[in-house]
């Protein structure tokens, strides 16, 4: 009786903290999208100065949708305006993977200290893999992107920002809510009723194999970072290697299936399977440096 309490508060608590945190920073961020529109993107990111660019793209992508298959239709608009193609790859990299849920859920679940850490990381591999690709000529990849563009005037009443932001925060938090519920509840079932010695002898931070295999379950797994974040803190506490975590979460958040079949849209076959393995080239290694740091 006393676990079953045990996990109520749990799970009452660490549901409440995320619910008021997401709907905080999504106000926060549709209000910061309402003065990025696509064609300033697209400014910002072809820069004189070619590193920049790379610069600019990862932090814009830091600074845009929540998950991966919401940056796909931003970067076909960059591709259709002619933006420059190894920035708009950084962005398509650092989006899912460096916006502020991912920040703030991270830092309030797993600590400052590993949230610096992994923002440094993703960072520094978003440059590099829209520098790497920009210098393989692998814009030839890319399949003519034409976006249709309707008119804004449709006759709706337009509305504060403030106002606009509120509906977006809660258009955001609304779909993703079963799940945060389902990923609250499976992180406090684990923290309250999974052994310790359990996790500690099938996952722990010493068995090597447990990173690669983190980062390609997460692929097909399509795991939102909404879910998998409490997941993790719980599965962390009981002695799962940080590394394998972390690997778990850029997997399933940087390239999910859905994402996947959106860019075949996009990018021939080659440049697709290129994406892939870089995601999971980024997770094994983000795993094994975190792995060592913590």
């Amino acid at each position: 009786m006393d676990s079953f309490f045990g996990f109520l508060q749990t799970f009452f608590t660490l549901f409440l903290e995320l619910t008021v945190l997401f709907i905080f920073i999504s106000f926060l961020v549709s209000w910061l999208q309402q003065k990025m529109t696509e064609d300033r993107i697209r400014r910002i990111l072809d820069r004189p100065n070619k590193w920049s660019g790379y610069l600019y793209g990862t932090g814009l992508g830091a600074l845009t949708p929540f998950c991966s298959c919401s940056t796909i239709p931003i970067l076909s608009g960059l591709l259709s305006s002619k933006a420059p193609f190894g920035p708009s790859m950084s962005y398509l990299i650092a989006s899912p993977l460096l916006n502020p849920i991912v920040v703030i859920l991270l830092w309030t679940l797993l600590g400052w200290k590993l949230t610096l850490y992994y923002v440094i990381i993703i960072a520094i591999f978003s440059v590099l893999i829209g520098v790497i690709w920009q210098n393989m000529g692998l814009e030839r990849y890319v399949k003519e992107v034409k976006v249709r563009r309707g008119a804004n005037n449709n006759g709706e009443e337009v509305m504060p920002k403030w106002k606009l932001a509120f509906r977006d925060a809660w258009e955001f938090f609304y779909p993703l809510l079963p799940y945060l519920f389902i990923g609250v509840l499976i992180g406090a079932l684990i923290h309250d009723f999974i052994p310790q010695e359990f996790i500690v002898k099938y996952a722990s931070g010493d068995k090597f194999w447990t990173i690669p295999i983190a980062s390609i379950i997460g692929i097909p797994m399509y795991i939102r970072v909404e879910a998998i974040l409490p997941i993790a803190d719980a599965l962390v506490s009981k002695g799962m290697g940080m590394g394998a975590v972390i690997a778990l979460m850029i997997g399933g958040a940087g390239a999910s299936i859905p994402e996947v079949v959106l860019l075949t849209k996009l990018f021939k076959r080659n440049l697709v399977v290129i994406f892939v393995v870089s995601v999971l080239i980024v997770a094994i290694s983000t795993g094994f440096i975190i792995q060592a740091i913590f």
